[in-house]
């Protein structure tokens, strides 16, 4: 069974996840901002392109996946939904803790000079629950480490909540609320979302520092639970998607003109308090204004059937799963020969890009066993197309010499 998709909605997941591999290559390299390990050659360049994108960059992905969610959960119990839920993301979790973080956590430990050189010793080690000196890695406290995967619980966390809360967000105050909010137009639509992101960002904000535990991170659940609702609420409503597409310039200019307030305040050397209030007031409205112009911009241009797209939607969970630990030991692997600042990191990239191809074409996507362990449905497993298929020529042979296409991931 097929309907017709929103191409544009997948054609941003894959986009998006695609920077954040881009991303964390940065993390590498700029300089002043702690990561598991950090390149030497440090580069200041780095910070305000690196700012501009932080942003919105997981605020974008989650409001992607809460428009996910609106089409996913049509005609799912709640019970039901949290279990395919459960599958999907929370087994991929567990196995990348115990088998793809663990890398991360050694580099890390190494480089700290509190984790001894061997890897086969610190995975049994790590696998045993530790314990490790404190501050070995990000995360030593417990038994393990998530790591970049923190994606992954708190997506299933809002999941569960807007399941469980299924018959509230069917009751009469609320339905309001939703078309209130999918009727916004003109100036409205780039304003009044970003009021509660306002009121976090200034109220929350000083209070809870982003933590990425599930347990402490008040401020970012505040966000990404906001936004994912957003996404959930725009959903299938076309008046709202026009209205993002015909005002996409107008937020694209307001987005352009609060980061530029944005960085020349933290340039000025403003009264400290006066400029972190005004800070958080710019950093709101270019959240919201980013982010209506990624989806304007998208709606219009990119809500077609691309060729490329069923084959990215079904790589984008094992990249997404893969690109953190191979970025590290792509990392750890350059340092000894010193490239420099030029030839090194574009090698990064291309050694990270090439093994999440290789290791998602050449071996995940073809064993039934390992599909479920990266978020894949099943091999032959009927749902509902994601996307056009891949050209004849662009499909990957499985096993037996076939020629096959990419089936939806669906997360």
């Amino acid at each position: 069974m097929t309907t017709n998709r929103r191409h544009d909605i997948d054609a941003l997941r894959a986009l998006a996840f695609l920077l954040l591999i881009l991303y964390h290559v940065g993390m590498y390299y700029v300089a002043g901002w702690p990561w598991h390990i950090k390149s030497p050659h440090a580069a200041e360049w780095l910070r305000w392109p690196m700012v501009i994108v932080n942003i919105w960059r997981m605020d974008l992905v989650f409001l992607v996946s809460g428009v996910a969610f609106g089409f996913l959960s049509r005609g799912m119990t709640p019970l039901t939904l949290i279990r395919q839920r459960a599958v999907r993301l929370l087994l991929p979790l567990v196995f990348g803790m115990a088998v793809i973080v663990p890398y991360q956590a050694y580099a890390q430990g190494v480089a700290n000079g509190l984790v001894a050189p061997g890897f086969a010793a610190f995975m049994a080690r790590y696998l045993m629950g530790g314990p490790w000196p404190k501050g070995a890695f990000d995360g030593s406290d417990f038994p393990m480490t998530w790591n970049h995967l923190w994606y992954l619980p708190y997506l299933f966390a809002y999941t569960a909540v807007l399941a469980l809360l299924a018959p509230v967000m069917r009751s009469a105050p609320i339905l309001r609320l939703r078309g209130a909010f999918t009727g916004l137009r003109r100036w409205r639509l780039l304003v009044l979302p970003a009021l509660p992101l306002l009121v976090f960002t200034l109220v929350l904000s000083p209070r809870f520092p982003a933590t990425h535990d599930l347990i402490h991170d008040w401020y970012l659940h505040a966000l990404y639970f906001t936004v994912f609702l957003y996404g959930y609420w725009m959903g299938v409503d076309e008046g709202i998607w026009r209205e993002l597409a015909r005002l996409r310039r107008w937020s694209l200019a307001l987005a352009v003109a609060c980061i530029a307030a944005f960085v020349l305040l933290r340039l000025s050397g403003a009264d400290v308090q006066v400029a972190a209030w005004a800070t958080r007031v710019l950093r709101a409205a270019y959240l919201w204004t980013a982010i209506a112009a990624i989806l304007g911009f998208a709606h219009r241009h990119l809500n077609r059937p691309w060729p490329w797209l069923g084959w990215a939607n079904e790589s984008v969970y094992p990249w997404y799963m893969l690109h953190q630990t191979l970025i590290i030991a792509g990392a750890v692997a350059l340092a000894s020969l010193r490239l420099g600042p030029v030839l090194e990191p574009a090698l990064l990239v291309a050694i990270t890009l090439f093994g999440c191809w290789a290791l998602t074409d050449g071996l995940i996507r073809r064993l039934r066993w390992l599909r479920p362990l990266f978020g894949l449905k099943p091999v032959g497993r009927v749902g509902i197309r994601t996307s056009a298929p891949l050209p004849k020529c662009l499909r990957t042979p499985d096993r037996y010499g076939r020629k096959v296409g990419p089936w939806p991931s669906g997360k």
